[in-house]
């Protein structure tokens, strides 16, 4: 098998910079030990954690300037993990989660790139035990929703993380799911708006179809 093919870019959020070591593309893979198999990750779906979505960049830059003082935030499905580098970078309450074997090693080099503390990390799917990650004031993720059945999976996750009093921020590129998952996070007894997303001129393509999708709970 050939070896694992990665790029190295730097990303601009103002005047910070963020390194990142990623897939060099989507056509990647390496699983010689079968671990990702042995989760249900096929070969296809494999490299998806390792590159830098469009929606990631957008909660990236959102979560620049977002406020965070005193916040525990989480991560969920954090793929290459801008977002949780770029808050680590400003030296917030970070925890990610993803449910690929390979997003630690990643997430620790890059880590390490930026010159940062390390960021806690667990590797867990929505519908696994709880792992101990306990409670969040700021749950936030971006590109989730791939399937109808996530809707139910993801609220019902988001919920036994956060505390009483907490907002849930996701960046959705307009897969058709999020109509089921914000009727479901309302059910649970959160307030829902979503807005389209601003000041894009980063991305290399738009969203014609993309939402920040934001909920809220007190």
């Amino acid at each position: 098998m050939p070896s694992l093919r990665v790029r190295y870019q730097t990303l601009e959020f103002g005047l910070t910079d963020i390194h990142l070591r990623t897939l060099r593309n989507n056509q990647e893979f390496s699983d010689d030990e079968g671990v990702a198999e042995k989760l249900g990750i096929s070969s296809a779906t494999w490299p998806l954690f390792g590159i830098v979505w469009p929606s990631g960049q957008v909660l990236a830059h959102l979560m620049f300037d977002y406020e965070i003082a005193g916040k525990r935030i989480l991560e969920v499905g954090c793929g290459i993990a801008l977002s949780s580098l770029v808050l680590n970078h400003r030296q917030a309450d970070i925890t990610a989660t993803d449910y690929h074997p390979e997003a630690a090693n990643f997430l620790r080099e890059n880590t390490a790139l930026n010159h940062d503390a390390a960021i806690p990390f667990f590797r867990t799917g929505w519908g696994d035990p709880d792992v101990g990650l306990g409670k969040f004031d700021l749950i936030i993720g971006s590109d989730l929703l791939y399937e109808r059945g996530h809707a139910e999976l993801l609220s019902t996750f988001i919920d036994n993380h956060t505390k009483p009093h907490c907002e849930v921020i996701l960046i959705d590129p307009g897969r058709g799911h999020h109509a089921r998952f914000s009727k479901r996070m309302v059910s649970l007894g959160y307030l829902h708006r979503q807005t389209r997303p601003e000041n894009t001129d980063y991305l290399d393509k738009p969203l014609p179809k993309g939402q920040v999708l934001h909920y809220q709970r007190s």
